[in-house]
């Protein structure tokens, strides 16, 4: 796996994947996209939440809704690295009961996704859920 980030201006950045995905970086008052930081929370819930919704689509059940709010605190010194996650998992779907999402996430956490491995080592995750049934 490669990748490549090129300066375009002030801090907006432009990054791209050996398999020809693009995605923009930026910082500050008038940003016009995340920061790395902020992808960072992004990538572990796309991450996760690829797992979960690869996980019930398994199980044969039917997912009407699903989104993950992060939050996370940081240390007051440079370089300010994250120091809490909390990952509040928000599941929809009257065929999915609170059993599924426990072990849906379980799964996630300690068998698939690679980028909660790799911060689990040097932050301390936490993860929640709220299961509607429509």
């Amino acid at each position: 796996m490669k990748a490549e980030v090129k300066w375009l201006e002030n801090y907006k950045l432009e990054g791209h994947t050996d398999t020809g995905k693009t995605v923009f970086m930026d910082t500050g008052e008038n940003s016009i996209a995340a920061s790395p930081a902020q992808l960072v929370l992004q990538a572990l819930a796309g991450c996760t939440m690829m797992d979960c919704i690869l996980i019930i689509q398994k199980c044969r059940k039917n997912l009407s809704k699903f989104w993950v709010d992060v939050e996370a605190e940081e240390s007051e010194n440079y370089p300010k690295v994250y120091t809490k996650i909390h990952l509040n998992y928000n599941f929809v779907g009257c065929e999915l009961n609170d059993e599924l999402i426990k072990r849906t996430i379980s799964l996630s956490k300690e068998k698939y996704c690679k980028i909660y491995a790799m911060l689990n080592k040097s932050v301390e995750i936490t993860t929640s859920f709220k299961l509607s049934k429509n």
